[in-house]
Formats: structure tokens, C-alpha cells, sequence
């Protein structure tokens, strides 16, 4: 029960994260296409970026909210939030002094704060798989009496 538990709150919480970073960016698409244009990491990628990682949040989100699609969209999101940390840490290693494009409460955030925000998510989304895993695990092996807590 308490992995079950566990799995519910890291998707709820991931999925209220991603709609709500999407939503932003979404609503000031252009902004947030000026800010990834300011990077010199990923400027080159700039204008498909500015509609995949929405999109790719919005997407995850779905995965998230479908039970069947829950591991997958957990496996994702610890990919994305892996990947987002990578490009923070990159831009607080380079000493470029480039505003966030976020989106959502998380813009506001110091380039360190994102660090320890994101790696959160990081740690939660690995324990997640893996409480995910033994449940569906424990199902297989008839050591627990209904299914569906996956």
C-alpha cells in the first residue's frame, strides 16, 4: 500500500508540475522561445524546442494520468528531469548570466534552486520505477490479491 502510495503522489505531483510549466511556456510561447534562442547550449535548436518540451511535458502528463502508461510516463519523466538538470548545471558551470524560460513558479528559482528542485524530481521519479516495478512485481508472483495498483 504505501508503494502504491508513493507511485500516486510522485505521478500526481509530476503531472501537476508538467501541466503547469507547460501551461506557462504554452501561454507566452514567444517569450519562452527568446529565452531558449539566449542559450548558447541549445539556441540551434530553438524553434523546435519551443514546442517540443511543452508538448513533451503535456505528454508525459497523459502518460502519467493512465494507469497502463504510468511506468513509461515515470521512466520519462525521470529522462526529462535528468535531462533538465544536465542543461541547468551546464548553464550554472558556464557563468553565463541567462534568465530562466522555465515556465510556471519554477522560473522564479535561482539556477541552484532549480538544481536541487529538479534533482528532487530526479530521486522521486527513480523511486517511483522502482516501487512501480516491485508492485507489479509482487502482482506477478500472486503475493498480492487484486491487481491494478500499478
Amino acid at each position: 500500500m504505501t508503494r502504491k502510495l508513493v507511485v500516486g503522489t510522485v505521478s500526481l505531483l509530476l503531472i501537476l508540475l508538467f501541466l503547469s510549466t507547460a501551461g506557462s511556456k504554452l501561454a507566452d510561447l514567444s517569450n519562452f522561445h527568446f529565452g531558449l534562442t539566449e542559450s548558447p547550449f541549445i539556441a540551434p535548436f530553438a524553434d523546435v524546442l519551443a514546442y517540443a518540451v511543452p508538448l513533451t511535458e503535456v505528454a508525459i502528463s497523459v502518460a502519467l494520468m493512465v494507469r497502463r502508461w504510468r511506468l513509461a510516463g515515470l521512466y520519462a519523466s525521470f529522462v526529462l528531469m535528468l535531462l533538465f538538470t544536465i542543461y541547468i548545471s551546464a548553464m550554472l558551470l558556464s557563468g553565463l548570466d541567462i534568465p530562466c524560460s522555465c515556465g510556471g513558479i519554477v522560473e522564479e528559482m535561482s539556477w541552484e534552486m532549480h538544481i536541487v528542485f529538479n534533482s528532487f524530481f530526479v530521486v522521486a521519479s527513480a523511486v517511483a520505477i522502482f516501487f512501480h516495478k516491485q508492485t507489479n512485481l509482487s502482482y506477478a508472483k500472486g503475493n498480492l490479491s487484486t491487481p491494478g495498483a500499478h
